[in-house]
């Protein structure tokens, strides 16, 4: 007995020595527990948010993604989620589970290891609020110390409820509101049974179970919480079933409804928030209002993306993006696939793969658990570098690293990243509203706004301005100039003979200013300006809001020879569009604090009420008549059809096809695009206006035009109708009637209309030399009313 007794004995006084150890060294840190006042007072860092004008969130900034939500509104399914997947008896225990954590130990001593923890939801929140994660058993024991105080102290509802909205779950978000935007793209109440699962796997370790970046360990994660609520009784056998077959869809997945893309809008609402509040912008729960419209913003995004997609189409495969060594991997082989992949980020539905094997017939691709064929049309882009004879570096092989696309019912194709940049800016004329802003191609692969910071050539697009100064000089559209070439010696330039020519280097001879303008002719815009001089339209064109600084005062000013941004583009073609008013875009519309307070909220100029007037109302009348007339039967044609009849605007291509724009306008909407090369260099050649950026233009049309009915501007008074020798009817201002009847160049209406082409540069230095005179080709007197 004794070899019974005493052992048994030493057992129980170690047990008594130990409890009483506790008990004291419990007695010593009750009173040092910290305040729950953090707890009772609950204030979590709520993240600055970006909003659309109906309410669509577009971003958010900080370090903490959170959305706080009430008991009440946490769907009855994630709660039995959380409870069966971390402490099922909560709502039983006083804060420590005795019987869990017996349960607990059992389960490691059978597995041999550490596979089950004892941390109950209250002792998670005690950890979460005051606590590090280091395993020791002092910060044990103040977690179990912590936990019955937070019990004594708070409701069970309480305490899951503070858990719901601070607990970590991966990809910044804190809570599980955010994490279900995160991961689903969806509000909390909308998640069903899989996605309550999944995302009660995540507390336990968020990086390891990330749906996201390992999907497979997290389906693992997910199907084990499944089947403790069936073991639990919160779901059957049937839903259990469900739930496990049930795809995953995650947010930024190519099964997912699409997102809102507006990362450059949220990022110029976010240094505005920050210019106003500084860095406790990020933590207070700031909502930023901007202007754009969800469905204006969604067109916007498409057809800039489809726009350089088409480009990219248009002039070829360049090969896989870079080339792994797949030696001794098999397709099997998951774990180290992913790692290779793990470097290559997915830019929206431009997703990475990794070639397994490749043929002209079919590629096998590898995309995180997937393996893919692609067939047919699919590689119909990529045929040339499945060729045999394609050079190793660009083919398609063993090892590459591409890009594939998800067509839908057309199934996968092979894409690739485009190396051009475009943008697209909408304006409400009247008010300056920006209604939808696309930066660049994407945000997350170049963050440079070429709406707001891409100062380039605006060719042919500026042409507008030229002429409505004229307008201002008495010239009217009616006024003829001689299509004809010219030639300016060294002496004038300062520093070679230029020679501009027009696209096709044909010359028609006389035409009128409408007629020059619809067919971009350049000899038309150089002569033009020569008569109201430089000088004069670089201190015209700063009305519409150009600088003049970025516009030298030389005859390059009539091909669009200076700097503008599409920012500043919209700026002044709203100015024709409104009728003459002067407005200021903008794109932060309110800020409200996180006490729901107003703070900030624009008062813009409104056109025809409080706006400047800065050009003449029938100057405004007859530009955009001359504009209608670019779109109906000038270089623009493209845009008929929409088959809106009040639709004006103007192309623009740069020198060597640099640039290419369309800037154009419904009198209560201006919008402008453009696409180019970073570091400038030539599209290819027929990439202009009308051919790369006109058709952003339309497509985004196609949606912005919807809400807008057809509108046609009042003609003003102060215009005379004027018969033309050819018959056609034209305005002029009142006090610039002819005493002669308009005789225009016979067959100026009939004549071809070629696609718009680069316009020359002429070099922007000034005379080092005496002027030489400027020698007219074939030289026809300019005759105008």
């Amino acid at each position: 007995m004794r070899w019974v007794f005493y052992p048994l004995a030493a057992l129980i006084a170690l047990v008594i020595l130990g409890a009483a150890t506790i008990a004291a060294v419990s007695a010593f840190a009750w009173p040092n527990l910290p305040s729950l006042d953090v707890l009772t007072d609950y204030r979590p860092k709520i993240p600055l948010r970006v909003y659309t004008s109906d309410g669509y969130l577009l971003g958010e900034f900080g370090e903490e993604r959170r959305v706080v939500v009430a008991m009440d509104e946490v769907p009855t399914i994630l709660k039995q989620a959380i409870l069966a997947a971390e402490d099922e008896r909560f709502y039983e225990h006083p804060g420590i589970d005795v019987i869990g954590i017996a349960r607990a130990a059992l389960a490691n001593v059978v597995s041999g290891g550490r596979g089950q923890g004892a941390s109950t939801i209250t002792m998670q929140v005690a950890r979460n609020f005051f606590l590090t994660r280091e395993k020791t058993f002092n910060r044990k024991l103040y977690e179990i110390l912590l936990a019955l105080r937070i019990e004594r102290s708070l409701s069970k509802d309480q305490i899951f409820e503070l858990y719901i909205n601070q607990i970590f779950l991966g990809q910044r978000s804190y809570g599980f509101s955010a994490a279900a935007r995160a991961y689903f793209d969806k509000p909390l109440k909308d998640i069903t049974v899989a996605e309550a699962a999944m995302l009660a796997g995540l507390p336990k370790a968020p990086s390891a179970y990330n749906p996201i970046a390992n999907p497979r360990r997290a389906i693992q994660r997910q199907h084990y919480v499944l089947r403790r609520m069936v073991e639990a009784g919160f779901i059957d056998e049937k839903t259990f079933e469900a739930a496990r077959a049930e795809p995953l869809v995650l947010a930024n997945g190519r099964s997912a409804a699409s997102p809102l893309r507006g990362d450059f809008v949220a990022e110029m609402a976010r240094q505005l928030a920050v210019e106003q509040f500084g860095e406790q912008a990020y933590d207070s729960g700031i909502r930023v209002i901007t202007t754009v419209t969800r469905d204006d913003q969604q067109a916007a995004y498409k057809a800039v993306r489809q726009g350089v997609m088409d480009y990219e189409r248009r002039h070829g495969y360049r090969g896989p993006e870079s080339f792994v060594d797949l030696n001794g991997v098999s397709a099997n082989d998951e774990e180290r696939l992913d790692e290779l992949l793990a470097d290559v980020t997915d830019y929206d539905d431009l997703l990475a793969a990794l070639v397994l094997e490749a043929s002209p017939k079919s590629v096998t691709v590898y995309r995180h658990g997937e393996v893919l064929k692609i067939t047919g049309a699919g590689l119909a882009f990529a045929a040339p570098m499945l060729n045999e004879r394609a050079p190793q570096a660009r083919k398609v092989r063993r090892g590459a690293i591409v890009r594939i696309r998800d067509l839908g019912e057309k199934g996968w194709e092979i894409a690739q990243l485009p190396d051009v940049e475009a943008a697209l800016i909408a304006v409400d004329s009247n008010t300056g509203a920006v209604r939808a802003l696309i930066g660049g191609f994407d945000f997350n692969r170049n963050k440079f706004n070429h709406v707001t910071q891409a100062l380039r050539q605006p060719g042919s697009s500026f042409k507008p301005f030229i002429y409505s100064a004229a307008l201002e000089r008495g010239f009217s559209p009616s006024s003829v100039e001689e299509d004809a070439p010219l030639f300016f010696p060294a002496g004038i330039t300062g520093s070679k003979d230029w020679e501009p020519k027009n696209y096709d280097g044909k010359y028609e001879g006389p035409m009128t200013l409408r007629e020059g303008l619809a067919r971009s002719k350049n000899m038309i815009s150089i002569r033009l300006l020569r008569s109201i001089t430089p000088e004069y339209a670089q201190d015209y064109i700063t009305r519409f809001g150009f600088d003049a600084a970025q516009h030298p005062p030389y005859l390059t000013m009539a091909l669009g020879a200076g700097m503008a941004t599409p920012w500043q583009m919209a700026t002044g073609y709203a100015v024709f569009a409104n009728g003459g008013y002067r407005i200021e875009p903008y794109v932060v519309k309110e800020m409200i604090d996180g006490q729901g307070h107003v703070v900030a909220k624009v008062d813009p100029p409104v056109a025809g009420e409080s706006a400047p007037r800065v050009i003449d109302p029938r100057n405004a009348w007859l530009m955009t008549s001359m504009m209608q007339d670019v779109v109906r039967r000038g270089t623009a044609t493209r845009a008929l059809v929409l088959k809106r009849g009040e639709l004006a605007g103007k192309t623009g291509t740069t020198n060597d096809y640099v640039d290419a724009w369309f800037a154009g306008f419904h009198p209560d909407l201006v919008a402008v695009s453009w696409m180019g090369h970073d570091q400038p260099r030539n599209l290819g050649r027929g990439e202009t206006g009308g051919s790369a950026a006109l058709p952003m233009w339309v497509n985004f049309m196609r949606t912005a035009l919807k809400s807008l009915p057809e509108k046609f501007p009042a003609r003003p008074d102060g215009l005379v109708a004027v018969h033309t020798g050819s018959g056609r009817e034209e305005f002029l201002y009142s006090e610039n009637l002819p005493t002669e009847p308009i005789m225009l160049p016979t067959g100026t209406e009939e004549l071809p209309l070629p696609a718009e082409a680069p316009d020359e540069a002429l070099p922007q230095t000034r005379p080092t030399a005496a002027p030489a005179p400027v020698v007219e080709r074939s030289p026809t007197p300019v005759r105008r009313p």
